[in-house]
């Protein structure tokens, strides 16, 4: 297990905490590599229903690592290969998180900058305290935070997310929540107990039902409506042919608890 990344299953809520005060969390390659391992071993780990992301520390993450990114322009061409091979790692983790068959929680208790706000805006559901504050500043330092917009476009109204992309302002965790960036401000002393027990509320649902849904509202959110209703009513008709839809019907007319099947879709 990576020093950086903790990992904690409890129930089956998966718990991954990043821990790299030295970077301030970054995602750095070793972070990018750690988490991707997590991701992809819960994928497949049907004990894992729900996967929590935090971070120890001020920081809930700082974004690429620029120290490692900045001593490969060293290199003969400049750094453009490993640059290209970075942000497809990190293009790729996100897609995997976006993906991933598991409801994904965020708790952030801290900054979340650049591509730690692009963890933030890609988790299913991001809860924070009033001392966390997110930002996307690459214009600052003259490098636009265009893979981070993809996920932040995808979460905030376009107005929101030009704002923060185009002047690199850092967001107080009121003002995310606003804007949706985040589902709720909780007080930092309740903001862990509250994300595990949502966590748990979510794992006692089938895992297959949460995986047709994430993929159905991935897959819907931008086609056209005649289009979207297409695909969705697709994915219900195989979401009905599921062991779970068979369990779940015959226990709500049964008036009994649901023994949900150990396997997602």
């Amino acid at each position: 297990m990576s020093l950086i990344l903790r990992r904690v299953r409890e129930g089956a809520v998966l718990r991954l905490t990043l821990d790299d005060d030295a970077t301030r969390n970054s995602l750095s390659e070793e972070m990018m590599d750690a988490l991707q391992r997590a991701l992809d071993e819960a994928e497949t780990d049907h004990a894992v229903g729900v996967i929590v992301i935090a971070a120890a520390g001020k920081v809930f993450s700082s974004g690429h690592n620029l120290k490692q990114l900045t001593a490969r322009r060293k290199d003969p061409d400049g750094g453009e290969a490993y640059f290209s091979t970075v942000f497809a790692r990190c293009a790729r983790l996100m897609t995997t998180l976006a993906k991933h068959r598991c409801a994904v929680i965020a708790e952030v208790d801290g900054l979340a900058s650049a591509a730690g706000c692009q963890l933030v805006a890609t988790a299913d559901l991001a809860y924070c305290s009033p001392r966390a504050s997110f930002c996307t500043p690459g214009v600052s330092i003259g490098l636009f935070c265009s893979t981070p917009m993809v996920a932040l476009s995808r979460n905030v109204a376009n107005k929101h997310a030009m704002e923060m992309l185009l002047t690199g302002d850092v967001l107080p965790a009121d003002h995310a929540a606003r804007i949706g960036l985040v589902n709720a401000v909780v007080p930092q002393n309740d903001l862990t107990a509250h994300v595990a027990a949502l966590a748990q509320r979510i794992a006692s649902k089938s895992q297959a039902a949460v995986a047709y849904g994430k993929r159905s509202f991935l897959e819907q959110q931008h086609l056209p409506l005649e289009d979207a209703y297409a695909l969705t009513a697709g994915i219900m008709t195989r979401n009905m042919l599921d062991g779970a839809a068979c369990e779940g019907l015959d226990a709500f007319i049964n008036k009994r608890q649901p023994q949900w099947p150990k396997t997602g879709t």
